[in-house]
């Protein structure tokens, strides 16, 4: 995050934050009513690519295995693991703008 903030600057990186929020916030929102393994891997190939640019490892891998997953036809993966994960990299997100904001 930090490195990103320093390439785009304050103001750049707030908005970064606010468009991924909201548009990951949709996509969480919406993935476990979507029909189709096509969907949900696109999905998940948004979701994996949003967590890599913030730096959030773990989210970007549970997301990629389940874009691997379901580029194969499974969607027979823990949507909820996915979830939980976004669920505290946004709060991880949260509590660092917090906290370099101070």
């Amino acid at each position: 995050m930090k490195e990103l903030r320093s390439e785009i600057g304050n103001d750049g990186f707030a908005e970064v934050i606010a468009m991924f929020l909201e548009e990951a916030d949709e996509v969480i929102g919406r993935i476990g009513d979507t029909v189709g393994t096509e969907a949900l891997e696109a999905d998940l190939h948004f979701l994996k690519g949003a967590a890599l640019n913030l730096g959030f490892a773990q989210f970007a891998a549970l997301c990629r295995d389940g874009e691997r997953r379901a580029s194969g036809g499974d969607a027979g993966f823990d949507l909820e693991q996915i979830c939980s994960s976004y669920q505290a990299s946004k709060m991880t997100l949260t509590n660092w703008q917090r906290d370099s904001a101070a």
